[in-house]
């Protein structure tokens, strides 16, 4: 039976300004640019897993507002099945995205998001079959991400955890995912500063993203290098998210780690071309030339 990929997580507006100068305390500078786009980590992902795989579900709520119907519209537009994302009384969750020298800094505003309960996700999680992949985030309550996680280890599902934004991971958690995919900052705050011997601990578990140098992880023997993919960045945002997403579809397709890892780094490289979290993201036509797919 084919893979199906669940994505549970977080959609919001992203509402993004370009600049030159980010402003201090009570500083007032202008940017040079503005405009608003479908995100949130959980809304990415699915929408990268899509335009490069198939049978891709997200799971998450919208608010009753216009962002809401343009938030579903838009995963709808790019082949994703939305039909466990259903609106809540209150509003959408927004993201409100600076971007100054090649990088982005972010305030999320959840909203909706909070409402995305183990309860909203356990019939969902029953009508998945053994060996789907479930892909988690961490802009929707903690105890939705440690109920899902646990569910996965005790069905046999495959679930990834991306702990971004970063807040603390139970051991348990840790334990019990299948796999983890934090870049270099979360996972200094996730080991202490102990990654190395992380990396050892969790073989074919723990993967680090390292940006345009790629990814590591230890295959139980040795930590392993996966080469990133250089090109002209415009836009760094939601450049984890395709690689998460893509990390996902390799795993769809049933390949080896390695082979996936350097898949998912080869759409990320893709996606930092285009402005927006989604707008760089790539189709598997758009990887032909670069990797056996």
């Amino acid at each position: 039976m084919e893979k199906h990929i669940y994505v549970i997580g977080s959609m919001s507006m992203d509402l993004v300004v370009a600049t030159d100068i980010v402003p201090g305390k009570g500083e007032t500078v202008l940017g040079n640019s503005f405009f608003n786009a479908p995100g949130g980590k959980g809304a990415n992902q699915a929408v990268a897993a899509a335009r490069l795989g198939h049978h891709v579900h997200m799971v998450g709520r919208i608010g009753n507002d216009d962002f809401g119907e343009y938030i579903f519209q838009n995963l709808k537009n790019n082949g994703v099945n939305a039909e466990y994302v259903k609106p809540t009384e209150g509003k959408s969750g927004t993201a409100h995205i600076t971007l100054n020298d090649n990088d982005n800094s972010i305030i999320v505003v959840p909203s909706a998001n909070n409402e995305v309960t183990p309860e909203y996700v356990k019939h969902v999680l029953e009508s998945t079959n053994v060996g789907d992949i479930v892909l988690l985030q961490q802009e929707i309550p903690a105890e939705t991400v440690e109920a899902v996680v646990k569910y996965c280890y005790d069905h046999e599902l495959i679930s990834i955890l991306n702990p971004a934004p970063y807040r603390e991971v139970s051991d348990e958690v840790i334990e019990k995912a299948t796999y983890l995919t934090p870049n270099e900052t979360e996972s200094e705050k996730m080991f202490k500063g102990e990654v190395d011997q992380a990396l050892e601990r969790y073989p074919d578990k723990l993967i680090v993203t390292l940006g345009e140098l790629g990814a590591v992880y230890h295959d139980g023997v040795q930590q392993v290098e996966i080469k990133g993919f250089k090109r002209e960045v415009k836009d760094t945002t939601g450049a984890g998210d395709t690689f998460n997403g893509a990390l996902a579809v390799g795993l769809q397709r049933d390949y080896e780690l390695p082979k996936a890892l350097t898949f998912a780094n080869l759409a990320a490289s893709h996606s930092v071309t285009g402005m927006g979290a989604q707008g760089g993201m790539p189709t598997l036509e758009d990887l032909q030339d670069d990797i056996e797919v």
